[in-house]
């Protein structure tokens, strides 16, 4: 009972404060009144919180909050499945989905050859296709694990930045090479990516190549132009699986050039085989308060009309 209601009953006060029902706590009893759809939400949401403790996983407050939310939405898969979901684990860390979306995803990236996750920062697009492609060399589905972005940043330039070419790229790699280090021994990161198990690479440097039995994946797409986009999706080799990660709505690209990620929707979709999953500012698993920074910002860019694309 001490799992399920949180310490000092923090989680206790968080489902009162979120559910309409009454809820009275005696012993191990938990009695609820009220409406009866209500009292149907609250018990629905108190089976999913114990089946979660009862797999062995903690409970956390953003657990509650989530499991509130989606019951609420009424959704036809059960948090307990989502919140369940191991991808790949490493020094006692799980890494799994956290919203309905997020596992969707997942499930789309199992499912499918190419899939593209576009959203909002926050909503782990990247780091779940990266857990997805350790988990898939861990697995040995795939050879390699190869990690691409473009080298585009709003206000800076290559050329002024001091060093070397690779000094001046590997800033905007560092997000990757963090990723990796999460879910992966650190002292096994530099030992496979100077093997070429792992490569982390601009997309500038996939031109004229074929990649074979290798988990690719390309973050920071909206920063692609349509050639670059064709360009990426056609280095598909025998054996491997694409992930297309990106934001629209921070697009980078100067002279008000076109995305190549805005643009491959309306191009790709229906194609058998791929995938287009759309993660909002619901699906944000960092601190709470990004979610809110992120739909505030909807919400402005929607009542002042702010032409699609424009950097924040």
């Amino acid at each position: 009972m001490v799992s399920v209601l949180g310490p000092r009953d923090g989680f206790l006060k968080m489902l009162e404060s979120g559910l309409g029902a009454e809820i009275l706590v005696r012993g191990n009893k938990i009695t609820l009144t009220g409406l009866p759809a209500e009292v149907d939400l609250a018990a629905r949401v108190f089976t999913e919180l114990i089946t979660i403790v009862r797999t062995g996983q903690g409970l956390s407050s953003e657990a509650v909050e989530r499991v509130l939310t989606m019951e609420s939405a009424d959704s036809a898969v059960r948090p307990s499945e989502v919140l369940t979901q191991n991808i790949v684990s490493n020094r006692g860390r799980t890494i799994r989905p956290k919203t309905l979306n997020q596992k969707r995803y997942v499930d789309a990236i199992d499912r499918h050859t190419v899939t593209f996750g576009v959203g909002p920062a926050g909503t782990g697009k990247t780091y779940l296709a990266m857990a997805k492609a350790v988990h898939a060399l861990q697995s040995k589905q795939v050879n390699r694990i190869i990690l691409t972005r473009p080298a585009i940043e709003a206000g800076e330039r290559l050329g002024f930045l001091p060093g070397t070419l690779a000094d001046k790229i590997d800033p905007y790699l560092r997000p990757l090479y963090d990723a990796l280090h999460d879910m992966l021994d650190p002292d096994r990161v530099p030992k496979l990516l100077t093997s070429g198990v792992i490569e982390v690479a601009p997309l500038a440097y996939m031109r004229g190549r074929t990649l074979n039995d290798a988990f690719i994946v390309l973050d920071e797409a909206q920063n692609t132009s349509p050639e670059q986009m064709k360009m990426f999706l056609t280095r598909l080799g025998f054996g491997s699986k694409i992930v297309v990660t990106g934001d629209v709505t921070q697009v980078d690209l100067p002279g008000g050039q076109a995305s190549g990620l805005r643009q491959v929707q309306g191009i790709l979709d229906g194609l058998e085989d791929i995938a287009f999953c759309q993660l909002t500012s619901h699906d944000v698993v960092r601190h709470r308060l990004v979610g809110r920074i992120v739909a505030a910002y909807e919400r402005y860019d929607s009542e002042h009309q702010r032409p699609p694309g424009t950097r924040r």
